[in-house]
């Protein structure tokens, strides 16, 4: 009769090579998941970040937080930032909101191909709609020097933007905000063109019969 040893031989030798594999694998995955501080916030140069983070080719990390930074909005209250961090987490710009210029950017920021940034705050602008503003559509460079592209100014148009924006292959803009518009301030969907004009694409009106309270 054949003996069975080398066959069960190769199956205990397939069966080690196979845990080995596997443990291997684990190894690796367990090592490309390696949790890293990058950066530290401490108040001056921002706190709150809740937006999403934008990575260029480089590793440059940008982001907004939603408090902290030298601008003063109220009471002492922080106003935000927006900033770029390198690939190994230090600081290499911070833009700090001054209500004027903008307050509380929640959302993020969407990076083009030119390398500037867009984002929205949450307050700030034109304060003749509500006492700490109706948010602001910005744009930054590269090196961090802002530009305010718009102001919301309340029902009917939107106001408190805090979603992150989207950008067309024409340059055009499009966010939303959840307040405001025509309809009962349920909110619109705006779009913002190279001209920087401003048009509600959409205001939503929400449940039949039932009206919201507006600012």
């Amino acid at each position: 009769m054949r003996s069975e040893k080398p066959f069960f031989a190769a199956k205990t030798i397939f069966a080690i090579f196979v845990m080995f594999l596997l443990v291997s694998v684990a190894a690796t995955q367990a090592h490309a998941r390696k949790f890293k501080v990058l950066h530290t916030f401490h108040g001056a140069n921002g706190a709150g970040p809740l937006g999403v983070l934008v990575r260029d080719a480089a590793g440059n990390l940008y982001g907004t937080t939603g408090g902290g930074g030298l601008g003063k909005c109220y009471s002492g209250y922080t106003c935000g930032t927006a900033f770029k961090l390198d690939k190994t987490g230090k600081q290499v710009w911070l833009h700090s909101f001054n209500g004027a210029n903008g307050m509380e950017p929640a959302a993020g920021m969407l990076r083009d191909a030119a390398g500037d940034l867009y984002g929205t705050t949450e307050l700030g602008g034109d304060t003749t709609c509500y006492s700490l503003g109706c948010g602001t559509v910005f744009r930054l460079s590269n090196a961090g020097a802002e530009t305010v592209l718009y102001k919301f100014k309340g029902t009917p148009d939107g106001f408190f933007p805090t979603a992150l924006l989207v950008e067309d292959a024409a340059g055009t803009l499009y966010g939303t905000t959840p307040l405001g518009g025509s309809s009962g301030g349920y909110g619109t969907v705006f779009e913002l063109n190279k001209a920087r004009k401003e048009t509600i694409l959409h205001s939503f009106a929400g449940p039949p019969g039932v009206a919201r309270s507006r600012f």
